[in-house]
């Protein structure tokens, strides 16, 4: 065996018939590496590692350990010790690629050594040439195959999602027409949580979670590994025997890529996972994250730590697994959870080094967790997610503070605001956020809170808001007054210039109702606001409900074929908008001239949300197409009309006409 200092990759390498490891623990007295030949083998061959003057570890061992696991067993001082539950356990690397781990709690992981080969053919990134030309679904991979309704064949989710003999998966982005979309976490996390209402033998004691489940994913363990309860080597105990989690991943990317979808991943690089074995949150703390002036975690967001991203050896980690997803998983992108807890340094960063490797690299930033930041994201020329056009077109509480579908004002909201969000939150103008359109990414639903349909079905009768649903499948059905809401809501959302964005099943209204299971949970049968811990058919796309609602999911195929065509409707200039005036603040009409974007249409939206008033308006000179009304969206000229015409009230009109057209 040979030491060497002179690496500085952390990680594991396999070169020359020699396997050299690499790992980053300063304050450690001693660390030994253990090797396996079996992921159930209970004692390893343990090496001692070098300690070199940056505070790195190594180890070279003159043999090709491919197909052996591997980790770490650290020895501290014991001030630093004290604070770790899991004292002289072995811990699986903070660089692993791929590890093994039993489905519980504590993961028990193992790294995993391994040689990639996978095929990518001719596979190339789906980087959008505007960000804004992008549709983006936000989705759990599982929630649009899980449900039986979806026909999804496979084994292993990642296997399921690219069946294209189905109503789920691919097949359903397809058949909506989405160019995007953005997983919820796929690295490595735990998605098991300690037992409910049992204290641990660590001392973990989970009063909160009757699911003992972490379904969404947002608590990372291992930033560059895939998560591997989705591939199809998972057994009832243990998952990632196998590489199957890799592989899967990354046919999962290249189908999507086969068919012009662009893929984001969110990560969640704001915090580390709290129970299980994580050598950031247990071995490495005071590396990895945040302590106050106390000694004290810091936990401004509520997830029980802060990730330390000003630390050069912590952000080196952030950075290596975003170039890991890049060049290694074919990604074309990520969304940051809670980004304004990481330092803006780290935010200047990883856009340099992402853009050096592309600049179609999308962006896209969560901007709260440590305050409130769409603007200072914008300022370092990142994209985030707009809530103030979710709050001033739906409201921001179904009780006491609906938006402007529900003919209200939000307590933020007043007409100059709502006329600047269609021009993209620009800053200058009312409650403007962004230096251009490009950052702002308009959504009206996402994971977190209640549906859009949901919101829309407390909206008009409060009272269900605390009711048990008795029949969920008839509740999923809109009525007229649900639909014609929701109808508005998409139409005002398709209308803003940006990035748009949808969560999945808002396109068919679906209702997150908390399905019985046998968990302790009183709320069973009430509408869900934070499913992150069902993986059942709460989250679930039931494809039943499309067929019940297809009149809406037929109105978000149109309007997404129509933003796809229509570059006007993304990313015009703030002066080719032009706003119409009346004594009447809930009547909006406006022009997008499309010259700036070389698109060869003007568009003409009006949007009516008075409750119950129908509105006069006459069209500017000329005859316009209409492509979406109350009733339907098309890309084809529905009608074609000039002069005065009666907009009903709750609903809204979209009309192009050719440029050149003057009469």
């Amino acid at each position: 065996m040979e030491v060497s200092d002179t690496i500085q990759t952390p990680g594991v390498s396999v070169q020359d018939n020699s396997t050299h490891f690499c790992f980053y623990c300063k304050d450690a007295r001693s660390v030994h590496c253990e090797i396996f030949d079996r992921y159930d083998q209970k004692n390893g061959t343990k090496k001692k590692m070098q300690i070199d003057s940056d505070g790195y570890w190594h180890l070279t061992i003159d043999e090709d350990l491919t197909g052996k696991w591997y980790g770490y067993r650290v020895e501290h001082p014991k001030e630093l010790a004290i604070t770790n539950p899991y004292k002289g356990e072995l811990f699986a690397d903070p660089y692993s690629k791929h590890v093994t781990t039993l489905n519980r709690y504590d993961q028990r992981a193992k790294s995993y050594i391994f040689n990639d080969t996978f095929d990518w053919e001719d596979d190339r990134h789906q980087f959008p040439d505007d960000p804004r030309d992008l549709v983006i679904y936000e989705t759990h991979l599982k929630d649009l195959t899980a449900h039986p309704s979806s026909g999804a064949k496979g084994d292993g989710f990642y296997n399921k999602f690219i069946d294209l003999n189905q109503k789920g998966g691919i097949a359903h982005l397809k058949k909506l027409g989405v160019n995007c979309v953005e997983f919820l976490p796929l690295q490595k996390f735990a998605p098991q949580e300690p037992p409910y209402g049992e204290e641990t033998t660590e001392g973990f004691f989970n009063s909160w979670n009757p699911y003992s489940e972490n379904y969404w994913g947002y608590m990372t363990s291992f930033f560059h590994s895939p998560e591997t309860s989705f591939a199809s080597d998972r057994e009832e105990k243990i998952s990632g025997l196998t590489t199957a989690s890799v592989t899967e991943f990354k046919q999962l990317v290249k189908e999507l890529h086969k068919h012009g979808i662009t893929v984001l991943m969110d990560v969640v690089y704001n915090h580390t996972s709290l129970f299980d074995l994580n050598p950031c949150t247990h071995l490495c703390s005071h590396t990895y994250l945040r302590y106050n002036e106390k000694g004290q975690l810091m936990n401004r967001s509520g997830t029980g730590n802060e990730y330390k991203s000003e630390a050069p050896i912590a952000r080196d980690l952030i950075i290596s697994s975003l170039k890991h997803w890049v060049e290694e998983y074919h990604v074309d992108g990520f969304r940051f959870d809670l980004a304004a807890l990481l330092d803006q340094k780290s935010w200047n960063v990883i856009r340099t080094e992402m853009h050096d490797i592309n600049p179609g690299i999308v962006l896209i930033a969560e901007p709260w967790g440590g305050y409130y930041s769409p603007s200072a994201f914008s300022e370092h020329n990142w994209s985030s997610w707009n809530d103030r056009i979710r709050n001033s077109i739906k409201g921001s509480d179904p009780q006491h503070d609906r938006g402007f579908i529900f003919s209200e004002w939000q307590h933020e909201t007043g007409r100059g605001r709502l006329e600047n969000l269609f021009r993209g939150t620009l800053k200058g103008a009312d409650g403007g956020l962004y230096e251009t359109s490009l950052h702002s990414v308009n959504y009206l639903e996402s994971h977190d809170g209640y549906t859009l349909a949901d919101f829309i079905r407390i909206g008009l009768q409060p009272e269900l808001q605390d009711q048990k649903i008795e029949n969920p499948v008839d509740f999923n059905k809109l009525d007229e007054q649900q639909m014609e809401h929701a109808k508005l809501a998409a139409l005002s959302l398709f209308c803003a210039q940006g990035i748009t964005m949808i969560h999945a099943g808002q396109e068919f209204g679906r209702s997150k109702i908390i399905a019985v299971s046998d968990a302790d949970d009183p709320d069973i049968g009430k509408m869900d606001h934070n499913s992150y811990q069902k993986d059942n058919e709460t989250n679930w796309l039931n494809f039943d409900v499309l067929a019940q609602n297809r009149e809406l999911f037929d109105y978000y195929k149109g309007l997404i074929k129509i933003r796809k065509e229509a570059p006007s409707l993304r990313k015009s200039e703030p002066n080719d908008i032009c706003f119409d005036h009346y004594n009447n603040p809930l009547l909006l009409t406006f022009r997008v001239s499309g010259k700036s974007t070389g698109d060869m249409f003007d568009y003409y939206i009006i949007l009516n949300g008075n409750w119950s008033d129908p509105a006069d308006v006459t069209l500017p000179p000329g005859s316009w197409e209409l492509l979406a009304n109350k009733q339907m969206a098309s890309s084809q000229a529905i009608d074609i009309l000039s002069g005065n015409l009666e907009v009903p009230a709750k609903g809204g009109m979209l009309f192009r006409k050719l440029r050149h057209q003057n009469h």
